[in-house]
């Protein structure tokens, strides 16, 4: 009698993923072996492969029979057209968006709990209505939150239909039957389906919840916004391969106690990268900031000690901004350097700039350089403005009234120019400023913008000069 033997059948495994690469490891470390990022593995369960071939016949299934069903075709024949964009109704978000929202676009939002993620996305479908058919999907909050949200924010909610649901699969039914313009999923991190047995938030979870809606979208040409939650370090949590999937990834930003919020781009296939809107919160929601330089020079007075204001270039909008140091003597052995807002080792690099080739030493000096309004400047211009603040404090002599300065202070001690100079230029004089000290080659011919006089320089040394 022969004796069949039976597969046992898979079962789940637990793994930990890295959420910098998406590595797979089969214990925890502190490093991971593939991008070697420190503290970068969290515990997941990882379905078994009975699973993964389930959703894969699954996918095959909706072709079977299908003319339309994907097929090899050469490039050059394929018909394309420039993207038609929608505007959401608030100028700032289109700003972020690269001109307003695009047909079959799937875009991210992130930021912290409370931050404004929903309150944004409940206006722009709320403006976009009239042309765009909105379906609002909650997965945290009850219908009659949504809808309370929206009454007391004062938003005309015709045209807005809300889904208090989790399954994607009963999500894409709904939207099946109703076919919107426009899907609003609050939060992709609450969505599961019914083919996987992981927990909701799972990374397979999020994973295959966004994939489903990203086909979706790109299908039927249905604009997606995806809610995420971030994790303490302030990256989006789940899968690092969601940031991957969606077109573009927009971040909420906002100081603790500052009713003013930054969403800025990190990532868009349709427009700039690191674009900047600034909002600020009220009691009838968010409303645009048209000007924010107005907004962070407002705080008080740029004619103090330790004070400089550049023009900084976000996207395609400059960007004025006070920075301001503090120098004072140390008690330490070993003085400290902290910068805010800006990288804390490329203060260090420009501090011995300083001292080198601007014959300043502040060696036994404590320096702290902040960024004022919450803004963080990822480009060289900054260096210039950062070495005039540090010299104003130690001398306690404020700079010049109505100067601006902007420029990238090179290791041997010259002021190399920056992008967009004439634009940046433009703006600090449109905002009153009367001088300017840039390098040499953003400064233009007539040595003037406006009433504004420019002064180029070539070296650390003229610039320190001018300063005085």
């Amino acid at each position: 009698m022969s004796k069949t033997a039976t597969k046992p059948a898979s079962k789940a495994r637990t793994a930990y993923v890295c959420s910098e690469c998406g590595a797979d490891h089969n214990k925890w470390q502190g490093q991971c072996a593939e991008c070697h990022a420190w503290n970068s593995l969290s515990e997941f369960v990882v379905e078994p492969a009975s699973a993964a071939k389930g959703v894969a016949a699954s996918r095959r299934a909706s072709w079977a029979g299908k003319a339309d069903a994907p097929a090899v075709t050469p490039l050059k024949d394929v018909s394309h057209s420039e993207e038609s964009r929608v505007s959401t109704g608030i100028g700032e978000f289109d700003r972020v968006l690269g001109g307003g929202l695009v047909h079959g676009a799937v875009v991210l939002v992130g930021g912290d709990p409370g931050i404004g993620k929903s309150t944004l996305l409940l206006q722009a479908v709320s403006h976009m209505a009239g042309r765009l058919p909105g379906l609002y999907v909650t997965g945290e909050e009850s219908l009659s939150q949504v809808a309370g949200r929206g009454a007391r924010l004062g938003l005309p909610l015709d045209g807005v239909h809300a889904l208090a649901e989790t399954g994607i699969e009963r999500v894409l039914e709904h939207a099946a039957k109703m076919k919107p313009g426009l899907i609003v999923a609050d939060s992709v991190q609450t969505l599961w389906t019914e083919e996987l047995s992981a927990a909701p938030g799972s990374v397979s979870q999020v994973r295959e919840s966004a994939a489903r809606l990203v086909r979706y979208a790109k299908e039927t040409g249905t604009s997606v916004f995806l809610v995420g939650h971030v994790t303490k370090e302030g990256g989006i949590a789940g899968p690092r391969v969601l940031e991957h999937m969606v077109d573009a990834v927009l971040y909420f930003e906002g100081e603790s106690g500052s009713r003013f919020r930054v969403l800025r781009a990190f990532k868009n296939r349709f427009g700039a990268v690191n674009e900047l809107g600034v909002f600020a919160m009220g009691d009838k929601g968010l409303k645009e900031v048209p000007n924010p330089s107005a907004i962070f020079l407002s705080g008080g007075s740029t004619r103090q000690p330790g004070s400089c204001v550049m023009v900084t270039r976000e996207g395609t909008r400059p960007l004025l901004v006070e920075v301001q140091a503090l120098v004072d003597a140390s008690p330490l052995s070993n003085p400290r350097r902290v910068a805010v807002g800006m990288e804390g080792n490329r203060m260090a690099m420009l501090l011995a700039v300083l001292h080198r080739h601007g014959g300043v030493g502040v060696g036994d000096q404590d320096v702290f350089v902040n960024v004022v309004g919450g803004i963080r400047v990822q480009e060289t211009a900054v260096d210039l403005p950062v070495l005039l603040a540090v010299l104003s404090s130690l001398r306690d002599r404020p700079l010049g009234e109505g100067t601006i300065a902007f420029g990238e202070v090179g290791l041997s001690g010259e002021i190399r120019p920056v992008p967009n100079g004439e634009d940046r230029l433009k703006e600090a004089a449109t905002h009153g400023f009367k001088r300017a000290i840039v390098a040499k080659g953003n400064a233009p011919r007539s040595g003037r913008v406006g009433d504004m006089q420019v002064v180029g320089v070539e070296r650390l040394s003229d610039a320190l000069s001018e300063a005085e």
